[in-house]
């Protein structure tokens, strides 16, 4: 995507976040990306799939960015931990994101996809190697659990109930502690500093 195009994107992004719905007005995009209706036109093959294309847009950064940052970990349950936590570091960093992921996810399946997929690849591991104690055949149901932690989490955050550090190490010490991992260990795991999400494709509204 082209400069324009993401930053109409964030925009279409955030007026989803805020207001809800699938559906919004080129004029309302173009007011609140500061740029005029010709420049949405000439950026947008369909206006009226927007929703969709956020949607892509995000699904795809999300397989990117962690796959980016957990590449070199090993340990299923570092890999869960981080999922969870650097999701809520993403919504304390743009309340945006984390608004448009605590509406959509569980709808959506660009969305989540990534909650169905990547820790269920992982919990997969962590079971076939002895790592983790639930049954083979409870799989999907752990999976739901972890993403369906997360997203809570996020509320929490976006509320001003909990820190991102507080509800991210809270959330993925329960989850470590439920799939059977020692309590001091899921401790020390959910503690562990991380680097963050990078922005891969989202306009950063922030960038100077």
């Amino acid at each position: 995507m082209n400069s324009a195009c993401l930053r109409i994107h964030h925009a279409a992004m955030k007026i989803f976040a805020e207001m809800g719905g699938t559906s919004l007005t080129v004029s309302d995009v173009a007011r609140e990306a500061g740029l005029s209706r010709g420049t949405v036109y000439n950026n947008l093959q369909y206006p009226e799939s927007m929703f969709d294309s956020v949607c892509e847009m995000i699904g795809k950064e999300l397989d990117e960015s962690f796959g980016q940052v957990t590449a070199d970990m090993k340990d299923p349950a570092e890999k869960i931990s981080a999922a969870i936590r650097l999701s809520l570091r993403r919504t304390h960093e743009e309340p945006d994101w984390g608004r448009f992921l605590a509406r959509y996810a569980i709808i959506d399946p660009k969305i989540g996809a990534f909650w169905g997929r990547m820790p269920a690849a992982e919990l997969r591991r962590g079971v076939e190697s002895g790592r983790f104690s639930f049954e083979m055949k409870q799989l999907a149901s752990v999976a739901a659990t972890v993403g369906g932690s997360t997203l809570g989490a996020m509320s929490l955050v976006l509320d001003g109930h909990r820190t991102w550090r507080q509800a991210g190490s809270e959330t993925a010490e329960i989850v470590l502690r439920g799939i059977g991992i020692d309590p001091a260990e899921a401790k020390q795991i959910a503690e562990k500093e991380l680097a963050p999400l990078p922005r891969l494709s989202v306009f950063d509204p922030y960038a100077k």
